[in-house]
């Protein structure tokens, strides 16, 4: 296994940011110059970390690496800080972390790295504020995607101003201030449960949807079921997944990851696999 830390000056988060490339290993029997020279361009899965983590979270706290080794696949885990994968034009020069995915990092990955730019060899995942994230870009960007993997997170239907409910919090208030308000949020890009509707209204081919969560989860197993039965009303072919007495927790979401790697790179023994 090769793991590449790289640190670079980002033009849309306007500061040195960090990510972990996993790469696929050489095989034992192929010689350096045939491997490193052969031009092959390998599927990669864009993994998402949840609130207060980081770039390194997803290496520190799950088998990741053996997972994506075994099925020859790149996986690149960036810093988002606690941004909801949202852009922020108001914090200090601008943090635009939506608009970094799609138009910095994943051209640099293109470019620099054996990483394939076609849609059928992109898939994305991340845990909790991670899964929202991969929902958010999933859904949004459905032609750069072929398979979606949302861990502990559920888009949700905003029916009212959530600032002024019983759901009150700090972080919602700041998100819907940065969209220029309740309204603006509920028709931007963030409302992935409208964008959802508004891609199949569109017949747009989405990518495979498949979500899981802990029966246990205090913070999301309701809005999981809501979405559930949400998608089933849009009539979308999606999967759930539920796993009794799990929690938010880093037991859960290692047991995901290798479940999103086996059902996106699927294998002879794998392929028919799952909870």
């Amino acid at each position: 296994m090769a793991l590449i830390h790289l640190n670079f000056e980002s033009r849309c988060l306007f500061s040195n940011t960090d990510v972990n490339i996993i790469l696929p290993d050489m095989p034992r029997e192929t010689d350096p110059v045939s491997f490193y020279r052969s031009g092959k361009k390998y599927k990669v899965l864009w993994l998402l970390h949840g609130t207060v983590g980081d770039y390194s979270d997803w290496l520190r706290k799950s088998s990741v690496e053996l997972y994506a080794c075994e099925k020859d696949l790149v996986v690149v885990m960036p810093s988002a800080l606690n941004s909801d994968y949202v852009d922020w034009d108001n914090f200090a020069l601008g943090y635009h972390m939506y608009s970094y995915l799609t138009e910095e990092l994943m051209p640099l990955m293109y470019g620099w790295l054996p990483v394939s730019d076609k849609r059928e060899d992109n898939f994305i995942a991340g845990l909790s504020m991670g899964g929202a994230g991969a929902s958010l870009y999933a859904f949004n960007h459905p032609d750069k995607f072929a398979g979606v993997y949302i861990m502990s997170a559920s888009p949700r239907h905003y029916k009212e101003d959530i600032t002024d409910s019983k759901g009150f919090n700090f972080r919602a208030k700041n998100v819907i201030a940065n969209a220029g308000g309740f309204k603006a949020f509920t028709k931007s890009y963030q409302n992935t449960w409208e964008v959802l509707r508004k891609q199949v209204k569109k017949g747009v081919e989405l990518p495979r949807i498949i979500a899981a969560c802990g029966t246990a989860d205090p913070l999301v197993y309701k809005n999981f079921k809501e979405f559930e039965k949400y998608t089933k009303r849009l009539k979308i072919d999606a999967e759930f997944i539920e796993i009794e007495g799990y929690s938010h927790e880093w037991r859960f979401w290692d047991i995901c990851v290798q479940d999103a790697i086996n059902k996106f790179v699927p294998s002879e023994e794998t392929a028919g696999n799952a909870f």
